[in-house]
């Protein structure tokens, strides 16, 4: 069974340090400008890795899953998350939790960085709401077009068979 540990706030890649009183100090993972995920609502957990590491591979947990439950960050908006619950992604369960998995890399904190990167760019993809669609019609006369094409192909077909059998 994998261990899991907490997060750390020293060795967090684009994290900012937010005071919050004189004692009080908490790690942020900065999406964007306007929007920080609190380190205490990201999950990590240690695994092997596999693919290239020689000897040692077998014994190094460098791989990192990171969990980060949508339906209880107090970080994102209502839009935001319903967008996020919205997803077809195979890597949000049915509790509304995303599971990254990052295994690129040999060493364990450059995996970290990865994983924390790609959290990053999926909540940046919705932080924006999509454009509303307006509803629009055809002009009568590309209707009338489409509809005159359609009768000379008719013809042309009809024209295609054996003369005299009509009757």
């Amino acid at each position: 069974m994998p261990r899991l540990f907490a997060a750390d706030p020293v060795r967090l890649a684009g994290a900012r340090v937010r005071g919050m009183g004189p004692d009080m100090l908490v790690a942020m993972l900065n999406v964007s400008a306007g929007l920080q995920i609190p380190e205490h609502e990201l999950v990590e957990r240690f695994l092997r890795a596999d693919g290239p590491g020689g000897q040692h591979v077998n014994r190094t947990e460098s791989a990192v899953e990171l969990r980060f439950d949508i339906r209880r960050s107090a970080a994102l908006t209502e839009d935001m998350r319903a967008r996020l619950l919205a997803l077809r992604d195979r890597r949000l369960n049915r509790e509304g939790v995303l599971v990254l998995q990052a295994r690129r890399f040999r060493e364990q904190s450059r995996n970290r960085d990865d994983a924390r990167a790609r959290l990053a760019a999926i909540i940046a993809g919705v932080l924006e709401a999509p454009p509303i669609r307006k509803a629009t019609r055809p002009p009568r006369g590309m209707v009338e077009r489409r509809l005159q094409s359609k009768r000379m192909t008719a013809r042309r077909k009809q024209a295609r068979g054996r003369p005299g059998l009509d009757a």
